[in-house]
């Protein structure tokens, strides 16, 4: 199980920008073939409408690198900064009919990606000086999953397991379809490579105490509430990871951060994100 962050390669970034703008190109730009000459450069800037945290500079570059292969970009807020209304976030220069087929692509990533390290720095702020580490899951976006990820890094939080393949993690499914939590521990811990964690979700004391005997390494506590959570900490006593799951929101999870767990998980980091308004001006070139 890994707390750490995850980078997205260069090779994953071509390819989720690639499909991005042939769906929105497809076959061409029609209202730019028709109306800006192909000789036309022009330049740009990127201008935040809210305040923020910057994320996702590195595949708005890639969008204009793809529309124009002349094309420059200048990052002017780096990724986990700060910005503030009508702060210039980055300039792009290229061919205008270049700039103008990557505009609305490259403005949809780095608005989504700027929410979540923005929501994400607020719960990060929110558990500020207690040791508790703000971690993502797996309700991402699909196909954008590594870039969503990033940005909570930039956002000052910790990535959870990026998929199913690469840690356990028994949920309450899994514990019902495997006959109980002590049998699914079991099971896991005989198939697993001798460096892998095996991490459970329990609701109740009894599945706590259940997953501690059956030696569980990381134990999520899910929508428990504070009371429940701190019995469910002292009954742990420091035998496994305690990871805090459910609803959280960041008027909640300072509490929840007292109560003594080492993690808390945060759904809406990914899922529910508001984005970054911000614009992209454009004026010709000579």
């Amino acid at each position: 199980m890994s707390f750490g962050p995850m980078t997205p390669s260069p090779a994953e970034v071509t390819r989720i920008v690639r499909e991005a703008l042939r769906e929105d190109i497809g076959r061409g730009d029609l209202t730019s073939l028709l109306t800006v000459d192909p000789s036309t450069r022009a330049r740009g800037e990127f201008i935040a409408k809210a305040e923020g945290v910057m994320a996702g500079g590195y595949v708005a570059a890639e969008c204009f690198r793809q529309a124009d292969e002349t094309a420059s970009f200048e990052a002017l807020v780096a990724d986990g900064q700060s910005f503030s209304h009508r702060d210039v976030l980055a300039r792009v220069e290229g061919t205008a009919r270049g700039l103008l087929g990557a505009e609305r692509v490259s403005l949809n990533f780095v608005q989504r990606l700027c929410g979540i390290a923005t929501l994400t720095r607020r719960f990060v702020e929110a558990v500020e000086g207690t040791g508790v580490k703000i971690v993502d899951t797996r309700k991402t976006t699909p196909g954008l999953r590594a870039l969503e990820k990033a940005a909570v890094v930039a956002g000052g939080g910790s990535n959870h397991r990026f998929a199913l393949y690469d840690g356990i993690l028994i949920k309450d499914n899994h514990i019902r379809l495997a006959g109980g939590v002590s049998e699914a521990i079991s099971r896991a811990g005989a198939g697993a490579p001798v460096t892998s964690k095996i991490e459970v979700e329990t609701a109740t004391l009894d599945e706590v105490r259940e997953a501690l005997d059956a030696g569980a390494d990381i134990i999520m506590l899910d929508n428990m509430d504070l009371d429940t959570m701190r019995e469910a900490v002292g009954m742990i006593g420091g035998q496994a990871l305690v990871e805090a799951s459910g609803g959280m929101t960041t008027e909640t999870v300072p509490a929840v951060a007292e109560v003594g767990v080492d993690l808390i998980s945060v759904g809406r980091l990914t899922h529910s994100a508001p984005a970054i308004d911000m614009s992209l001006e454009l004026e010709a070139l000579g």
